[in-house]
């Protein structure tokens, strides 16, 4: 089964949505599946080195007490979950589109979803900068990557026209917001649903693939 998850790195719904996703595919222990990351830049029009995490929240939520409870619910949900973050600790926004072609390239070597939970952790738990050329070659030696080989290939311009037409074929989808999650490019589930929600369609699009396996033979 292929499933198919929009997101982007810097929303704090996508990592928990991911973990959730995680936690239905654990009952489903025995169900094959291939989830393959698709790009979807919250901020496509942010500056190369992203901007400061006090003048963004001011400006996306109308001030810093929305954000703040905004956050408070988005601490909530992930301490319920057993999730780690440490919005406390972010100072910048990033632009995440290298980010995106990161995972694309760790993809060519079957490590697209680690990669995108190494970089969750970078930004949700550590902190970090993932808009930073440096610190996306740092994060991705934790699986195994040269740093030297990463740092070169994001100084170029290596599958940057792969995300940029992924993330326009979402828009022309009709996506305004994520996670979305597209399984078997037939079926799609928007938001970072209970673990739940999940099993419904990844039953649903076994039997599908089932029965035309059956029709075949």
């Amino acid at each position: 089964m292929l499933i198919e998850t929009f997101a982007d790195l810097i929303c704090p719904w996508c990592y928990i949505g991911k973990r959730r996703l995680a936690r239905a595919l654990a009952d489903r222990q025995r169900l094959p599946v291939e989830i393959r990351w698709q790009p979807f830049q919250l901020n496509p029009d942010m500056a190369p080195g992203g901007m400061d995490r006090g003048s963004y929240l001011a400006a996306k939520f109308g001030g810093s007490e929305r954000a703040r409870q905004i956050h408070l619910v988005v601490e909530e949900t992930a301490e319920r979950d057993g999730l780690p973050l440490r919005l406390d600790l972010i100072r910048r926004t990033p632009n995440s589109f290298d980010a995106h072609r990161l995972i694309r390239i760790a993809a060519r070597r079957g490590l697209g979803d680690p990669m995108a939970d190494a970089l969750f952790h970078a930004y949700f738990v550590e902190g970090l900068d993932i808009g930073d050329r440096d610190t996306l070659a740092a994060t991705a030696t934790t699986l195994g990557f040269d740093f030297q080989e990463i740092k070169g290939l994001l100084a170029t311009d290596a599958e940057a026209a792969a995300v940029f037409s992924a993330d326009a074929l979402a828009r022309q989808l009709g996506l305004q917001a994520v996670p979305c999650y597209i399984f078997n490019r037939r079926y799609a589930l928007s938001g970072a649903q209970e673990p739940a929600s999940f099993l419904p369609l990844l039953d649903l699009a076994v039997e599908e693939q089932e029965g035309v396996t059956v029709a075949a033979d």
